[in-house]
């Protein structure tokens, strides 16, 4: 068969008009997470900047801004919102001034026993709809949650159970966390998450509400805090990626699937290699003379109770009550 000289130029010309289009398909994202980069999840982070990099064949650049490096990790949200970065990669419950329904976009402090459970009502339950009528208000996008799972006190003096908590100074993550252990007798104090190891240090707080086990030893907790409970139960947050709503709606269709599909298998990965680890870590702990409490059935109930008043006390908002009763 032979081309003819207009064939050849039309078909020259189609592989440049895909060419420019190729070019023209680039997102360049500025995300920020609390997390440092040494710790498991500011590992899972660059796994997923490396997957989204990957399956988008370099099209999506991401620069990752670790620990908070930009600004304080609660204000993540509005650092994204209002330009200074794109995304933010920490979580919800920092944005409960704004709306005590942040705090069900983010940690129902022992509503779900596991992540899976949690990623089922996301993904099965119109979660991710249900959360971007909040985020959208707010001019972002929520795009995914990856959870740690459950995680683990760490504490300079025994919390065998609800007793202990008892004048015990705390750093505490702002929202609902604040009510339910004031509530138990407890004081907590709202610090951000790079300066928990210096207030253990210097004795300004008795212990943390900050990660599970395996990202408390990567924040060193564990080398001044030596009494944490495990399994955990009291908290779970998940942690998401949510971008400003104009540079996601800018987004090609293809960039959005891509960073939701990765997010959710980041979720996956995270979860199970959490598992894994702290199982692994809470063995390694006890042979270094940490104390592990588990939790008896009848302390876990006690502190239950106090968590649903929590709930009822904290959704004051119409959007709060909303996801609340999505959720239960």
């Amino acid at each position: 068969m032979k081309l003819t000289r207009g064939m050849i130029l039309a078909a020259s010309v189609a592989a440049l008009a895909i060419g420019a289009t190729a070019a023209s398909a680039q997102t360049k994202l500025r995300i920020q997470t609390h997390f440092s980069q040494e710790t498991l999840s500011g590992q899972m982070a660059g796994k997923y900047i490396d997957d989204i990099t990957a399956m988008s064949n370099g099209e999506i650049e991401i620069e990752m801004f670790y620990a908070s490096s930009v600004v304080k990790s609660a204000e993540t949200f509005d650092a994204a919102a209002t330009g200074i970065l794109d995304c933010d990669m920490t979580g919800g419950s920092y944005q409960t001034g704004k709306n005590p329904a942040f705090q069900f976009a983010g940690d129902l402090m022992g509503g779900y026993a596991n992540p899976y459970q949690q990623m089922a009502w996301l993904l099965h339950g119109d979660g991710r709809a249900a959360l971007n009528e909040l985020y959208n208000e707010h001019n972002m996008e929520f795009v995914g949650w990856w959870i740690p799972g459950p995680e683990s006190l760490s504490s300079t003096r025994p919390i065998r159970g609800v007793d202990d908590f008892k004048n015990w100074k705390f750093r505490s993550p702002p929202g609902m966390s604040t009510l339910v252990f004031s509530n138990l007798g407890a004081s907590p104090i709202v610090m951000d998450f790079n300066e928990i190891f210096t207030a253990l240090e210097t004795g300004i707080i008795d212990g943390a509400d900050a990660a599970n086990l395996t990202n408390n030893i990567g924040l060193g907790l564990y080398d001044i805090a030596k009494h944490t409970n495990f399994p955990g139960f009291h908290s779970m947050p998940a942690d998401h990626l949510a971008c400003r709503k104009d540079i996601w709606d800018a987004m090609p269709e293809h960039h959005k699937r891509i960073m939701i599909v990765a997010i959710d298998a980041l979720a996956m990965h995270n979860a199970s290699i959490n598992e894994v680890l702290n199982a692994q870590n809470a063995v390694k702990l006890r042979e270094q003379g940490v104390n592990l409490y588990e939790w008896t059935p009848e302390e876990l109930a006690k502190y239950r109770v106090a968590v649903k008043a929590g709930w009822e006390e904290f959704a004051t908002t119409p959007e709060a009550k909303a996801l609340l009763q999505s959720h239960i």
